[in-house]
């Protein structure tokens, strides 16, 4: 049995040594017997006590070689050859102070500290978090690197162990870096210095940051849990409400006699032993009538006869039971609903909300909606609200649906002529609002009268007594009588044809041209007609409102009648050289020559008449000679004309 003891604790020690290389603690860690964080406040802190330092103060940045300072922060030493430190490594506070050495000359200890009454046969962890503060491109890329050795020394100087960190190289920027070593202390040895001493000689470099040296007991693993917990290591309990919580901590191979003791902190303040409780094991119940806050509970372990000793035992992390307060919660609806509208319930105080109501009605979430609500769908509605603790409180909220209107018009759309009015119908409500007032003579009538002039779609809103409405529509189309046109009068010879051009505009029953001789369609818009003399055709056409007619000619020239002679002399006679009938062939050219072949009147596709003249002048008497090109692939009409004056 001692030898399995033995084996026990030598694989412990293995262990420890696999942790110094780590530079952490890989099992369960001890109170800080020392906990050096430097302080915080305004720049720069005080003094270290003269027995903690060999190296002197400076109040300010930047401290010579030889010298440190204590302060918050360092910006851009030496020419900006040093990395500036905004923060110290602690964290938990914006002015936390952190210690600026600037190495001696020669190799000096810069930290030292004497820790008294501990237990023998025990392993504590030394460490600190050092920062080369020299940047790689200083001192020609070639400066000094700070070279630290943690010794533990008995009190007349004899050197127990030591462990060096080998070179803190330089980076870009600023890294805080954790160094530490493992020393167990020998039979008979309870008071011990510590001491940490920069090697590397001083000169362009060898200058360092330190913060956070803590000096503590380093032992096995302690696994805490929370039986049947998810996590295994904290759990959120509601006020008022009771339950009991079974915790168990295991503890890994290194202890010869381990003895335990379980201890409690309530919303931060210092730990304290639970009477009694010596075991792995332990039950917590909590009453209905626990106060909310932060329980925490810990087991620390020692070899037996250490437990009482701070200093020598150590402590696992800690199971957290946070009693959250009674959740406050409120629930409320958008107010009194007409029917048709949309019920909008809200709740607050919680992380899910679960609603359930009248008509079976059931949903989730802190805002849910009902559409198209109904009479059936008023009453008491509940929602069932939980925190992120499980914690939960039934709320309710009263929703009141009255009855909305059914608005009518009385009948369908409607038909008016322009001019006239008809009586629009409504019932349904109490009051009344007809939309656009436009053409009403009381807009605010059930039954007002309506004279519009355009077709206008007419909307109702009816109210009832609980201020709900509802709207209905109707149409009313306004026509008038038809707006014809026969078209342009027409010109054609003799044996010829041409189309008319009728165009209506508005609502129509029929329509018709007369007279219905020589016509190819009386009921076409555009019929083509050949009459054998003049004729008028008359088109017609009718709606509900009446009757409209309208009228164009037709010419018809019994051949080209072409003048021979014409005296343009101003007596208002026979002045101009005209062909009338050359208006039934729109696409002719017309060109008189002199006797030269020179052209001294033209015309194309128009009817402007010669007046004896060319470029304002007046031509003599004489023959001229015409050519007329109609255009319809007949022959080319020649002959002379006598100009007499």
């Amino acid at each position: 049995m001692k030898s399995s003891t033995i084996l026990i604790f030598f694989l412990f020690l293995s262990l420890i040594c696999l942790k110094a290389q780590a530079q952490q603690c890989q099992g369960s860690l001890g109170d800080p017997i020392i906990n050096n964080t430097f302080g915080a406040g305004s720049n720069p802190g005080a003094p270290l006590s003269a027995a903690t330092t060999a190296y002197q103060y400076k109040n300010g940045d930047c401290p010579p070689d030889g010298f440190y300072t204590v302060i918050t922060n360092t910006n851009s030493c030496f020419g900006n050859t040093w990395h500036t430190i905004t923060a110290d490594h602690t964290g938990n506070n914006a002015n936390g102070y952190f210690m600026l050495v600037n190495a001696k000359v020669e190799p000096s200890a810069f930290f030292i500290d004497t820790v008294r009454g501990l237990c023998s046969n025990t392993t504590f962890q030394f460490s600190a978090w050092i920062a080369n503060v020299l940047k790689p491109s200083a001192c020609g890329s070639n400066g000094i690197q700070p070279n630290i050795t943690f010794s533990i020394e008995k009190l007349d100087g004899t050197v127990l162990q030591t462990s060096n960190t080998g070179n803190i190289s330089s980076n870009a920027s600023p890294q805080w870096e954790p160094k530490a070593f493992f020393f167990t202390t020998p039979i008979g040895i309870s008071d011990i210095v510590l001491r940490m001493t920069n090697n590397a000689a001083g000169g362009c470099g060898n200058d360092l940051a330190i913060d956070d040296i803590t000096f503590r007991a380093c032992g096995p693993l302690l696994t805490p849990n929370i039986t049947g917990g998810s996590p295994a290591t904290s759990a959120s309990h509601c006020e008022g409400i009771a339950k009991n919580y079974n915790f168990t901590c295991s503890l890994s191979a290194g202890f010869n006699n381990p003895s335990y003791q379980w201890q409690q902190s309530f919303n931060g303040i210092p730990y304290t032993d639970i009477n009694g409780q010596n075991s792995p094991t332990f039950s917590k119940s909590f009453l209905a009538s626990a106060s909310f806050g932060v329980w925490r509970y810990r087991l620390t372990v020692a070899e037996a006869g250490n437990l009482n000793s701070i200093q020598c035992r150590i402590s696992s992390e800690p199971i957290t039971i946070d009693i959250v307060p009674k959740i406050t919660t409120t629930a409320t609806s958008n107010g009194v609903l007409c029917e048709g509208k949309i019920l909008q319930l809200s709740a607050t105080g919680g992380a899910t909300f679960d609603w359930t109501g009248p008509n079976g009605f059931s949903a989730s979430g802190n805002a849910v909606a009902l559409n198209n609500v109904q009479q059936i769908n008023a009453g008491k509605y509940y929602v069932l609200v939980k925190d992120a603790a499980g914690c939960e409180n039934l709320d309710s909220t009263i929703v009141t649906i009255n009855p909305t209107p059914i608005a009518n018009t009385g009948f369908a759309d409607s038909i008016i002529c322009l001019g006239e009015s008809l009586t629009l119908l409504s019932n349904g409500g109490g009051t009344y609002q007809w939309k656009p007032a436009t053409a009403l003579d009381d807009a605010a009538s059930a039954n007002p009268l309506a004279k519009p002039t355009i077709e206008t779609e007419y909307k109702v809103i009816v109210t009832n007594q609980f201020n709900c409405t509802d709207t209905a529509y109707t149409s009313v189309k306004v026509i008038e009588r038809p707006l014809v046109d026969a078209g342009p009068d027409k010109i054609i010879v003799a044996n010829k044809s041409t189309m008319l051009e009728g165009t209506i505009v508005g609502n129509v029953n029929s329509f018709i041209w007369s007279p219905t001789q020589f016509i190819n369609g009386v009921n076409l818009l555009k019929p083509i007609v050949n009459p054998p003399i003049d004729k008028k055709y008359y088109l017609t056409a009718t709606n509900d409102c009446g009757i409209t007619i309208d009228s164009m000619f037709v010419k018809i020239y019994q051949g080209i009648f072409i003048p021979n002679t014409f005296t343009p002399n101003g007596d208002t006679k026979n002045d101009t050289w005209n062909i009338p009938a050359l208006e039934a062939f729109p696409l002719h050219e017309l060109v008189v020559y002199n006797r030269y072949g020179q052209i001294m009147f033209s015309r194309k596709q128009s009817f402007n008449v010669w007046n004896g003249k060319f470029k304002g002048e007046a031509l003599p008497t004489g023959a001229y000679t015409y050519v007329i090109d109609l255009k319809n692939g007949t022959p080319i009409l020649k002959g002379t004309i006598l100009l007499v004056r």
